[in-house]
């Protein structure tokens, strides 16, 4: 073994060392193999491969796999991955529209139930067959997306089809909403307001110009562009994008960790709501998942 010493130009100390390391691990490096198959596991689950360090650490302590956030960290750049990165900042899709009531919100982005606010926002993707484009309502309680449409137009029925899933998803009665958007011609067009107006909710929309008003819908936007859209990318037509979408959304509400639900999935938040409203005997009909 002195020759292979000699042109290593280590001691045969340092070899016999490393062989026994080699043989008897540490309990740590036994320990950062395990956890390094459970990161895996994680990382590799339905769109978690989007998680960052912050988001698989959070799933393994959910699921009972005590670790440091900083030994995630660690670990995860050992192994070479990491979750989705920012994109590049999205163009405006608002068209102005020429009527606009008044900003209800005033930049206050939180609800103290389900069903009290919703944000509703367009954003496009580029594809072979040229532009589509995909709206949004989403709950400001859960931040949970209640509906969505992908069309290859910008017209009102491409967000008036978003506001009716949300609608029959929340099971057709939401008298006490806030209805908050942009001031796009969709969101500002005679038949969507009428049909907000059927429904009992309240209309409000932000200043021209300014995406501080209607920052939690930018948000949502952002996060689908981050962790669908830029992240897989070569995007054929309407169809691919609506398939993706549906996906995307059904994952988002019940499985992604969301940090302003405390870590959870937007639909185990609602469901603790209502769990602790009908304990209390506060729960109603109104706000059934």
């Amino acid at each position: 073994m002195e020759p292979i010493c000699a042109v290593l130009e280590f001691a045969s100390s340092t070899y016999w060392a490393v062989k026994k390391r080699e043989s008897n691990p540490s309990a740590r490096v036994v320990r950062d193999e395990e956890l390094k198959k459970e990161i895996l596991r994680v990382w590799k689950g339905p769109g978690r491969h989007l998680y960052g360090a912050r988001k698989v650490w959070g799933e393994l302590n959910r699921q009972g796999v005590t670790v440091a956030r900083c030994t995630v960290e660690r670990l995860m750049r050992d192994l070479g991955i990491a979750g989705a990165t920012w994109g590049r900042k999205r163009p405006r899709t608002t068209i102005p529209g020429a009527e606009r009531p008044g900003d209800l919100l005033e930049r206050d982005f939180t609800a103290d139930r389900p069903d009290l606010r919703w944000v509703a926002d367009i954003t496009y993707v580029a594809t072979s067959a040229g532009w589509v484009y995909t709206a949004f309502v989403q709950d400001l309680y859960s931040r949970r997306i209640v509906g969505w449409q992908v069309a290859d137009h910008l017209g009102t029925d491409l967000a008036l089809d978003a506001l009716e899933m949300a609608i029959w998803s929340r099971g057709g009665d939401v008298g006490d909403l806030v209805h908050h958007s942009d001031r796009g011609v969709q969101y500002t067009s005679i038949r969507y307001a009428e049909r907000l107006d059927q429904v009992g909710a309240a209309r409000s929309v932000g200043s021209k110009g300014d995406s501080y008003d209607n920052a939690a819908a930018e948000s949502l936007n952002s996060l689908y562009k981050k962790e669908l859209i830029e992240f897989h990318g070569g995007w054929k037509n309407v169809m691919d994008v609506t398939m993706a979408t549906m996906e995307w959304v059904a994952w988002y509400n019940s499985e992604r960790l969301h940090s302003y639900c405390g870590n959870v999935p937007p639909a185990e938040y609602e469901e603790t709501f209502h769990r602790s409203a009908a304990g209390t005997g506060l729960a109603s009909e109104n706000h059934a998942i």
